[in-house]
């Protein structure tokens, strides 16, 4: 029982001090000294400029041929919120990694801000595997991505079309798509369906115009008591010190927060539609236990060809794989990339 209290009261304290939840590891901003780190751009095929962070381990050898992995972050973050700890943790096992950040979003270009495209989303991680596989240091044919929360569904989306992709990974997938069309559980109706194309159709010409852009769904930038719990959720990560961050140019009321003319485009997102012609190409899909957005990765896992496994972790909810190390498996995805991004 002592220490039972004892566990509560430093929880308590790692909760109080930082007005966040920082158990279970919780470090979002890690910061490796077993990498070095280079800010590098490079354009998609719209010849729009995509920002990154390249990770390489210290150490590796720059005349050799690297295995490598592009990682995606969560739908409305940038690529320090998330996809950097991903990166770093996995360029410590070996891999040549490189987070990025979407168009519309974070340092990539792209106007209106926070404008919703899944095919540029999607076209951004092909862009990605075009840098790396032409750097002397990596190896074109052992490029694996890994997609967080919506940028799951995105490099779903890239891989279907995009074979040099060659292992396939997802954490606390969101299929973007089935999300805006039947919300979770399938509990939003056809019509609030259509209310929600009519007001967005309706903003257009409010915007085209030259009027204020109207921004959605995203995290809630205040609680009370009527706030849900998967909105407490993503607000103790987004809107406390444990995973807030505002890009520059931007500012704390948009954060997260698409456009709504433009977010009804997801309404027209399918990903998971032929995910069974990735196969043979290796795919991994990681859910927490107690996720709101577990039917997502288990539709995925349903619908793909092998080889495919569906990983859940025990205790996890959602944004719990977003930065809390002791939960997310690293040792897993790590173990995935090696044994599929091998040099053939």
């Amino acid at each position: 029982m002592k220490k039972l209290i004892a566990l509560l009261g430093l929880l308590t304290i790692a909760f109080s001090a930082t007005g966040a939840d920082m158990s279970n590891g919780a470090d979002n901003f890690y910061k490796s000294e077993k990498v070095t780190t280079q800010k590098v751009t490079f354009k998609n095929q719209y010849n729009m400029r995509v920002a990154g962070n390249l990770f390489i381990p210290r150490g590796a050898n720059s005349s050799a041929r690297n295995p490598a992995i592009v990682v995606g972050h969560p739908m409305g973050a940038v690529k320090e919120q998330s996809s950097n700890l991903y990166a770093q943790k996995l360029a410590e096992q070996g891999f040549v990694t490189l987070s990025i950040d979407l168009s519309f979003w974070g340092e990539s270009e792209g106007q209106p801000r926070n404008a919703v495209s899944p095919d540029l989303y999607a076209e951004d991680f092909s862009a990605a595997v075009d840098f790396l596989g032409t750097q002397p240091f990596v190896d074109r044919n052992r490029i694996g991505a890994l997609g967080i929360c919506g940028s799951g569904s995105f490099v779903i989306s890239a891989a279907k079309i995009d074979p040099r992709i060659s292992a396939i990974a997802t954490v606390s997938m969101y299929d973007m798509g089935a999300a805006n069309r039947n919300a979770l559980k399938h509990s939003l109706t056809l019509e609030q369906r259509k209310a929600i194309i009519a007001d967005a159709a309706e903003q257009r010409y409010v915007e085209f115009q030259g009027g204020e852009t109207k921004y959605t769904s995203g995290t809630v930038n205040e609680l009370n008591a009527n706030s849900t719990e998967i909105e407490r959720e993503f607000y103790d990560f987004y809107r406390t010190p444990r995973g807030e961050y505002t890009p520059a140019g931007s500012s704390p009321q948009v954060t997260t927060h698409p456009t709504l003319t433009s977010n009804v485009k997801f309404m027209n997102f399918y990903p998971f539609a032929d995910i069974e012609t990735i196969s043979p190409r290796p795919m991994l899909f990681i859910a927490g236990e107690n996720a709101h957005s577990r039917e997502f990765s288990e539709d995925a896992y349903r619908l793909a060809g092998q080889p495919k496994e569906l990983v859940i972790i025990p205790g996890a909810g959602h944004v719990d794989l977003y930065d809390r190390v002791d939960l997310i498996p690293f040792d897993k995805l790590a173990t995935f990339f090696t044994q599929n991004l091998r040099a053939k």
